[in-house]
């Protein structure tokens, strides 16, 4: 492609527009003096005129040609295909190797064998018009890595998603899973919890269908002709316990090296106990006829063309799992662009390369992204351009199977990170349509900055002004969540797009969770179903035929990304701002005492209507309810400490937000010692949240502000350590960590104090 063909593509896709827009406003950019702003806008047009969709394009294809798991041919062959690319583009490159357990399936085998019998199809057929679903060699069949192998005859029970509410209702009705196998559906928690919560209630198996109600043609029109998913699609995946900690099973806390010492398959607690399989919902179809029992209720009824019941049985399934529990090596891609001015400064970025089978759009549309921010940045030092700090770009293996590749270097090099590691900043593929943003929320105020300077290819507006809108509108719908509508109620006060919390489920986990390093995670998406996920289908061709065709949204990415990158990379100061911090963590706080106050007014509700004995009166019999249990009643928790630190920690927010402004407007005094001692204490400052001692039975988790929850697996519980307790009602626990987590907001507020007074100085 010519060069006047490419800034020609650029001015299409929106690039160069939105950053003239930031020159032409005059805007800011936080973390930089007046003086050189234009230096740096000038440097992001240029980086933005080097991005080419048609590179995007290429690499996904080549990449995502063969079957990408970890273990696979072409998996190694794309990990030496960037190290050249890399080098090629000026960085110094190299692949790091970690060797992890990595089960693949040997024998699986799944029966009906009463009242009738069918024996599952477990495969994926070939799609017309998708050119590697035909592909055979390398291609693992479906599976569940890290459930265990087992050879179980048992009958069924439905247990709709599989979540511990869902078990209360089992019980409630008189349906145990004992001695049994169940059958729940993908989607409302993360499939890991799915098997292991079942074993926690007795069973001795697990199957997990998707059902067509949440993607496939309830939700949208089977691939090839939509995105929902097809009959005989499955969705693989880890169900490694990650609630625990990350990365190989055998070596946690410790990079899984040749020599690592490792535990004994039995001593790894993140491996599960009982066998587990995902299923279509073409395979789950004939089990689900054949169950009879009490009607499940309504909200468990999916779209087979079934009527839903619980069992057990007479449904009886026979269910065998033999694996190879052999190591693999995982490759991870570590290229460097060394810092000019502070050099042991680094802003990190990451994604991972490993795919389910091909893995087109996850990972591969984030990894593809990741390497055309690389080229450009490249050529721009081929031109003479040095950034200030120096660049780490990472390119993961075996984030699928528990974000192996990224757990194993962020513990290999735990010591060097936490005291060089600026930010990380993370992709896991992309789709197109809204910007989808999570992170610390002290970088909120730099990311939101960067976000009103790209444009969004089909509105033409910014991309937080196309994201604004959307959760103005979903705030104002019938039904809306009390945190829908917050976030409109602030946005309409003048307030911007807030990040998200981080859970888990991608690589930012061990940096910011382990390690207490900001962390950011950017993407862009619809409300498409995601029939392809972790499936034979997610292919090149129906990325470029349903996803982004154009790439558009692939090149708005690196927009982004990229300029974050820059930022973090060329800012004279780590551009954190405290007070969307300060104001974020309050609102934490006010939800946990709302939710303490809700759950002893539902408690004594309930307790209630037991000894009325309404429960009994107001069952059905078409659907005989048995009432809940009696629970602990919920004492008045002492919130004081928390609220107490937030307040002082507001003050301090404000104070130094105030002295970072200032400084920035007198760079002189912002000498080359003087930036590297407050450098230093914004990097540090994250590490304040941690509690080395973990959180309540976890201790790899040392973040007490975000973290998976327990329950929820990817989805995130904020200040974790309290909120989990009283909604587990565990409520000495409760008053321990209000003091723990109290603690880390004065040390946060202290560590604020000592950057204000060295600004100041």
């Amino acid at each position: 492609m010519t060069r006047h063909l490419c800034r020609a593509l650029v001015c299409v896709l929106g690039a160069a527009p939105a950053t003239i827009l930031a020159a032409d406003t005059g805007t800011s950019i936080y973390g930089f003096s007046a003086g050189a702003v234009a230096t740096e806008l000038a440097l992001e047009r240029s980086f933005d005129q080097a991005l080419q969709a048609e590179d995007l394009r290429a690499w996904m294809q080549r990449m995502a040609s063969q079957p990408n798991q970890v273990g696979s041919p072409h998996d190694h062959d794309n990990a030496e295909y960037m190290l050249g690319l890399f080098r090629s583009w000026g960085w110094n490159a190299e692949i790091e190797t970690f060797y992890v357990l990595y089960p693949t399936p040997k024998e699986v085998l799944l029966e009906l064998v009463a009242p009738t019998h069918y024996r599952a199809k477990l495969r994926e057929p070939p799609v017309a018009g998708d050119r590697t679903s035909s592909i055979t060699k390398d291609v693992l069949p479906p599976y569940n890595i890290y459930g265990a192998d087992g050879d179980v005859t048992g009958k069924l029970v439905y247990v709709n998603y599989g979540m511990p509410d869902d078990y209360k209702e089992l019980a409630r009705r008189g349906v145990s899973v004992t001695g049994n196998i169940v059958i729940v559906r993908y989607g409302n928690g993360w499939r890991g919890l799915k098997p292991k919560l079942a074993y926690e209630h007795g069973a001795i198996g697990c199957i997990i269908y998707s059902d067509p109600r949440d993607d496939g043609y309830a939700a949208g029109d089977p691939y090839p002709d939509g995105a929902g998913r097809p009959s005989q699609g499955v969705q693989r995946g880890s169900v490694e316990d990650m609630t625990l900690y990350s990365g190989d099973p055998l070596t946690p806390g410790v990079g899984a090296t040749r020599d690592a010492t490792r535990l004994s398959r039995a001593e790894a607690k993140t491996i599960l106990k009982i066998p587990v399989l995902p299923i279509s919902y073409g395979d789950a179809q004939p089990l689900m006829r054949a169950l009879t029992g009490p009607r499940a209720p309504a909200p468990w009824r999916g779209s087979l063309p079934v009527t839903y019941h619980l069992g057990p049985g007479p449904a009886t399934v026979h269910l065998r799992i033999e694996s190879d529990w052999s190591q693999k090596p995982v490759y991870d891609v570590i290229a460097r662009l060394q810092g000019s001015e502070a050099p042991d400064e680094w802003a990190i970025r990451g994604n991972h390369h490993d795919g389910w089978v091909f893995g087109a759009a996850d990972p591969l549309s984030g990894n593809v992204v990741l390497m055309a921010e690389m080229k450009a940045m490249g050529s721009l030092a081929a031109q003479g351009w040095h950034p200030r700090r120096t660049l780490i770009y990472a390119s993961w293996d075996g984030e699928e199977a528990g974000l192996l590749g990224s757990t194993e270097w962020a513990e290999t090099h735990a010591d060097q990170l936490k005291r060089h590691a600026v930010a990380y900043v993370n992709t896991d593929g992309n789709g197109r349509g809204f910007l989808e943003a999570g992170g610390s929320h002290a970088l909120e105020h730099m990311v939101m900055e960067v976000g009103h300077g790209v444009s969004d290819p089909e509105t033409r507006v910014d991309v937080v002004a196309r994201a604004r809108a959307r959760d103005l509108v979903a705030g104002n719908a019938e039904g809306a969540t009390d945190s829908a509508k917050y976030i409109a109620g602030q946005l309409r006060k003048g307030g911007d797009l807030p990040l998200r919390a981080l859970g888990s489920g991608s690589d930012y986990t061990p940096f910011l969770q382990h390690l207490g390093i900001s962390a950011l995670n950017f993407g862009y998406g619809d409300s498409e179903p995601s029939g392809f996920y972790h499936s034979l289908y997610d292919s090149y061709d129906h990325y470029v035929r349903i996803i982004d065709p154009d790439f558009a949204y692939g090149v708005v990415l690196a927009h982004t990304t990229g300029h974050v990158m820059l930022r973090l990379a060329n800012s004279e100061l780590v551009p954190l701002h405290f007070g969307e911090f300060a104001t974020t963590v309050s609102r934490y706080v006010e939800e946990i005492e709302k939710l303490a106050d809700s759950m002893r007014e539902r408690s004594l509700e309930t307790d209630r209507l037991i000894n009325e004995h309404a429960y009994e009166l107001a069952s059905s019999r078409h659907d005989p309810v048995g009432p809940p249990t009696h629970e602990a009643p919920v004492p008045y928790l002492n919130f004081a400490p928390l609220k107490n630190a937030v307040a002082e920690l507001a003050k301090s927010a404000r104070a130094c937000d105030e002295a970072y402004a200032k400084a920035l407007s007198e760079p002189d005094r912002l000498t080359p010692a003087r930036l590297a001692e407050i450098n230093a204490l914004l990097i540090a400052s994250e590490q304040q949240l941690l509690a080395a001692r973990g959180l309540p039975g976890r201790p790899w988790y040392q973040h007490l502000v975000y973290a998976p929850g327990r329950h929820t697996g990817y989805a995130v519980k904020t200040l974790p350590g309290v909120r989990e307790a009283v909604e587990e009602r565990q409520f000495a626990e409760a008053t321990e960590y209000v003091g723990v987590t109290a603690a880390a907001f004065d040390a946060y507020r202290a560590q604020i104090d000592r950057i204000a007074t060295a600004l100041r100085q």
